[in-house]
């Protein structure tokens, strides 16, 4: 046990269900161990204070609500991923780092501030009432997924194929 109370066990359970689910969803945990495994707490800690495993990097409210961008994975991975090869807090990163060919760098914070998060929503459900979204929207030629976001995934979630083989639907 540490001193948040989360036993080295937990830590282990959810870094391989992590694992898991990453690998079958075409994403990687980043490849540092033990830095992966610190975030894995941190994000344990973050659900049993909140209820929801928030992103460990970031300042939660303790508000579903108002934090829901940034329970992990967070709203803002798959543009950070495509971007910087990492997602903000480097828990998730790309193939790339996965495999040891290249190394995370310092990822700037997407997430607008707290004074700009609740206009952004408003403006968003507007956008999506008027008629038009605001994000074009991805499907994959191979399986039909689709997705709406700045880009494609770099794998499709559901048959694997890469980004080149989506079309933009929307």
């Amino acid at each position: 046990m540490n001193d948040s109370g989360i036993s080295p066990s937990e830590i282990d359970e959810r870094y391989h269900q992590l694992e898991k689910e990453s690998e079958g969803a075409g994403y990687f945990l980043n490849p540092e161990v033990e830095f992966t495994k610190a975030l894995v707490r941190g994000l344990l800690t973050n659900e049993r204070r909140y209820g929801y495993p928030s992103c460990p990097c970031r300042l939660a409210t303790g508000t579903r609500e108002e934090d829901v961008d940034i329970i992990c994975p967070c709203d803002y991975r798959d543009p950070d991923l495509n971007e910087f090869g990492a997602c903000y807090c480097a828990l998730y990163v790309s193939r790339a780092i996965a495999e040891g060919d290249t190394t995370p760098h310092s990822i700037p914070e997407r997430r607008p501030r707290p004074e700009l998060r609740s206009t952004a929503r408003k403006s968003m459900r507007s956008a999506q009432f008027a008629g038009f979204l605001p994000y074009p929207v991805w499907r994959c030629r191979v399986c039909g997924y689709l997705c709406a976001r700045s880009e494609p995934p770099d794998v499709c979630p559901i048959c694997k194929v890469s980004k080149e083989r989506f079309e933009r639907f929307i």
